[in-house]
């Protein structure tokens, strides 16, 4: 028989507990569920005995486990990795002591081990140390650190002769056995307790570099030869220890080089590297590269419109890379159109798209006898078949029926796989419309996966994006509708980027269902994204505590609510005195007076699209009682300013009310319409019910939602987070819940910080020196004007901006002159962040030489447009950037002063 002993230092309260998971039956096979419960054994520590009656060779080769904590709700957080290994075969003791240290998903340094910087910035050299064996050793020291110097090892030292009597000249060098830098020790005879320390060793010049940091550590357990003591000790406590790095945001399509057509392509990710490295940056962060081929019009051009969640678009396909020699007939024009393409300002994505599509058709018609014979595609096909096969069918019947909308498809609506797999197969006739898809996609796969291989190659990660929805009659909601909620779309409420909200019409996700098989949906996305990119950016982490949910009645995101959120009972209105009319605060309210302060002169004009009530009120006519109704009504009319103004008129007069009903509750449950106070309706109440609707509004908006909405994170985030070992950023702009900051904490995922969004109450700015290690800072997004841009916008705002945050006196320089937008450069990257992003405009801001003449032209996108048309374009190739000495150079001295070249401590 074999005991081990598990102690774990952890600080309960009444009513919490740990629990024990491990790789065998008797802990559970490392299923939360069935984890066992551990024993209080004082303030600082549980613990936990294993008797193991199996012989050890039929033991795992190691017993990984790891600790869960149990809140008093019930609620289960597991420590971060499960890296925690006893190996007992290795070992005679018939007693084995665990001694751990709880590791927090939020600790700095487990950042470290997610494969940007394991495999790329900070990749694990051969440990020059060899392991020392178990046989004659009485303890297992166990440490980590990821930030270390070239050649650098983690030393042990202590008051004890085995140990080296603190004597800096003979430490006892460890060796790193995966993510741990471990020594073996036999400390029989030594008097206990023992104080010992980390240090940093450095092999080749055999000096010595650093204690850690703090007070000595102390071992209180005996030696024993029957039984072997494994100290898990955490982190090597090196206080100051950071890593900082810069990187360059642009989307794939905005890139401009000598041989892209038209837009950016996947290829040109190399000369941007190359830009990259040569300037001193670590990172390229990229917008979404899924296909969004839904209208084959510019409005496709939306990059958070997949049409599937795991499809490339084509828009980013290098034909010319495609073509064998055989093909240069193919290609031959290619020259003259892409010199045509090339000197357009901005993208025209519709003459792109179209050309771009002639070409593949050629190549796909010359090359398709041989291609699927090819093993490398069919490699491709046996590792994407489960999205891939669907996909190329959802692509054909969408080009079929020439629409999208798969409910009215003649044939295939209702997604059925073996169908699906009939009307796929390379025997039928109109395989081609299909087989094309295979083609397309392999050669997106094999450009992107070549050029993030390159970037790896010379020592920069690239950052993807992942949407928080995918278009409502996408290839996903077609295979999966029960994932989705289709009578719902997702949206954001209204800020100041766009007063009457946002509508992205995105289905909203149903949780609930998505957890039953453990959010699988969500595993093969993140396993997708890992085939490229080593971090990305959640668009709209605040989705995975709560969505901004819109009927589908309505346009405005103005009309949506929170989902989930608990509404407020009827007789919680008559509770604070108001006298609830259900009417009165729950449809549109509208009187002569509200016409003439919404309209004025013009308020007759609405009139035919209402109907008088006998209280001489007016209701909007049944034709035209939602947005949606209205919207219909008006795309059938000729598009002229008066149109567009009377629709607009309507959209208000239907948002003007204060409470949504909750349904089904029969009159019983409300939610707040947001923004109420901005409303007139709310206006035209007396003093006391404003004062009391407020009390309400402000407890439903800011404090009684808050648990639920922590725990819906908990309930998802963690296991995502857990599925990938890409670093995860959270873009957690907007109204964010109180509790969104501590959850992305304890989870590790970093935080957005953004200078003209700050998130304390009261501050009009955000300074780039208070954001937290785990954060991303940029003074721009794609989703936002540049600085130069901005600086124009607005002048006393910018007046502001200059005295304060600047602290220069006087006047404001009207333009924003290359000083200036250096200036903002630079405060980002002496920022404690652990990265600091800049969109490539910002950048080039600094030069007056090389930046656009007009900033207005280097807008990426406008949230407050619904239907944007996404565009923008490098006015300067890549190639020419490249040789833009003075301005690389003086980008170079910036990164380097800054520490932000990656170097580590």
């Amino acid at each position: 028989m074999i005991k081990i002993h598990f102690y774990i230092r952890f600080n309960t309260r009444f009513g919490e507990s740990l629990q024990l998971s491990g790789n065998i039956p008797q802990l559970g096979n490392l299923v939360a569920a069935d984890a066992v419960t551990m024993n209080y054994l004082n303030e600082e520590y549980w613990s936990y005995v294993l008797e193991l009656h199996t012989p050890p060779a039929d033991l795992p080769g190691g017993i990984r486990y790891k600790y869960l904590f149990k809140d008093k709700t019930g609620s289960v957080t597991e420590e971060w990795n499960d890296d925690k290994v006893v190996d007992i075969k290795k070992t005679a003791a018939g007693e084995i002591h665990l001694q751990d240290t709880w590791n927090f998903a939020g600790q700095y340094e487990n950042v470290f081990f997610t494969s940007p910087f394991r495999d790329v910035l900070l990749p694990l050299a051969q440990s020059p140390v060899k392991p020392a064996p178990y046989y004659g050793n009485t303890h297992v020291f166990k440490v980590k650190a990821p930030l270390l110097q070239q050649d650098e090892v983690i030393c042990l030292l202590g008051g004890t002769a085995v140990l080296g009597e603190w004597d800096t000249a003979s430490p006892v060098r460890m060796s790193r056995e995966n993510n741990w830098w471990t020594t073996k020790v036999n400390l029989s005879g030594v008097a206990f307790p023992v104080a010992y320390k980390y240090a940093v060793y450095h092999i080749k010049t055999k000096a010595f570099v650093r204690y850690e940091d703090g007070d000595n550590r102390l071992l209180h357990d005996n030696a024993d030869k029957k039984k072997l003591t494994v100290l898990h000790d955490g982190f090597v406590h090196f206080i100051h220890a950071a890593w900082r790095g810069a990187g360059v945001n642009i989307p794939v399509f905005s890139l401009r080089s000598k041989k892209s057509l038209g837009a950016g392509e996947f290829t040109d990710i190399r000369l941007l590297v190359d830009w990259a490295k040569k300037t001193g940056m670590r990172m390229i962060q990229l917008l979404p590269v899924n296909d969004t081929t839904a209208t084959r019009t510019w409005k496709d051009s939306y990059p958070y419109n997949a049409i599937s969640a795991f499809a490339l678009h084509p828009l980013y396909l290098n034909v010319e890379m495609v073509a064998r020699k055989e093909d240069a007939r193919i290609i031959h024009a290619l020259g003259k159109k892409r010199e045509q393409l090339n000197d357009l300002t901005e993208i025209d994505y519709e003459e792109v798209m179209r050309y771009k599509w002639e070409i593949i058709k050629e190549l796909y018609q010359a090359q398709k006898m041989e291609f699927f014979k090819q093993e490398a595609y069919r490699q491709f096909m046996e590792d994407n078949r489960h999205w891939l096969i669907p996909y190329a069918a959802y692509s054909y019947l969408r080009d079929k029926y020439n629409t999208s909308k798969y409910t009215a498809w003649k044939q295939y609506s209702n997604y059925d796989k073996k169908a699906v797999e009939k009307l796929s197969a390379a025997s039928q006739k109109h395989f081609d419309g299909i087989g094309i898809y295979y083609f397309i996609q392999f050669h997106l796969h094999v450009q992107l996966k070549e050029a993030t291989g390159y970037a790896h190659a010379n020592g920069v990660i690239v950052k993807g994006d992942l949407p928080i929805g995918v278009n409502r009659y996408s290839c996903d909601a077609w295979m999966e509708p029960e994932l989705f909620h289709m009578d719902m779309q997702a949206g954001a409420p209204p800020d100041d980027f766009a007063v009457k909200g946002q509508n992205w019409g995105f289905p909203t996700y149903n949780w609930e269902r998505m957890r039953q098989d453990g959010y699988e949906w969500w595993h093969r996305r993140f396993k997708q994204m890992s085939n490229y990119f080593d971090a990305f950016r959640v668009d709209h982490v605040l989705g995975f505590f709560r969505i901004w949910s819109i009927p589908d009645h309505a346009v405005e995101g103005i009309m949506g609510r929170f989902v989930p959120a608990i509404p407020v009972a009827a007789a919680t209105f008559s509770g604070r005195g108001i006298v609830f009319n259900y009417s009165r605060f729950c449809e549109p309210y509208i009187t002569d007076a509200v016409l003439y302060e919404l309209l004025g002169e013009n308020r007759n004009m609405v009139k035919d699209f209402l109907e008088l009530r006998q209280d001489g009120s007016y209701a909007l006519k049944p034709s035209f009682s939602t947005q949606r109704k209205v919207e219909a009504y008006f795309s059938s009319l000729e598009i002229n300013e008066e149109n567009i103004w009377l629709q607009s008129a309507l959209y208000d007069l239907i948002s003007n009310v204060i409470l949504f009903e909750e349904e089904g509750s029969r009159q019983q449950q409300f939610h707040f319409r947001i923004a109420i106070e901005n409303t007139i309706s709310f206006r035209h109440l007396d003093s006391y019910t404003q004062h009391q609707l407020k009390v309400l509004y402000i407890d439903y908006f800011f404090h009684r939602q808050e648990e639920v909405w922590a725990t819906q994170a908990m309930h998802k985030l963690p296991a995502l987070k857990k599925s990938t070992n890409m670093l995860v950023c959270g873009e957690d702009l907007g109204m964010v819940p109180r509790c969104v900051p501590e959850i992305m904490r304890q989870l590790g995922i970093l935080s957005l910080e953004i200078q003209r969004m700050p998130k304390q109450e009261g501050a009009e700015f955000f300074n780039p020196a208070n954001a937290p290690r785990l954060s991303v800072v940029t003074p721009s997004t794609h989703d936002m004007s540049t600085i130069r841009s901005w600086w124009e916008e607005n002048r006393e705002e910018t007046q502001r901006f200059f005295n304060n945050e600047m602290q220069h006196p006087g006047l404001a320089p009207y333009y924003c002159e290359p000083w200036i937008n250096k200036a903002v450069i630079i405060q980002h990257l002496y920022s404690p962040a652990m990265w600091s992003v800049f969109l490539l405009q910002d950048l080039m801001g600094i030069d007056g030489k090389i930046r656009r003449e007009n900033p207005a032209e280097e807008r990426i996108n406008v949230p407050a447009i619904p239907r944007y048309y996404w565009r923008y374009r490098m006015h300067i190739t890549l190639e020419q950037l490249l040789k833009e000495n003075d301005f690389n150079n003086e980008l170079i001295s910036y990164i380097h002063s800054s520490g932000r070249a990656g170097a580590g401590f």
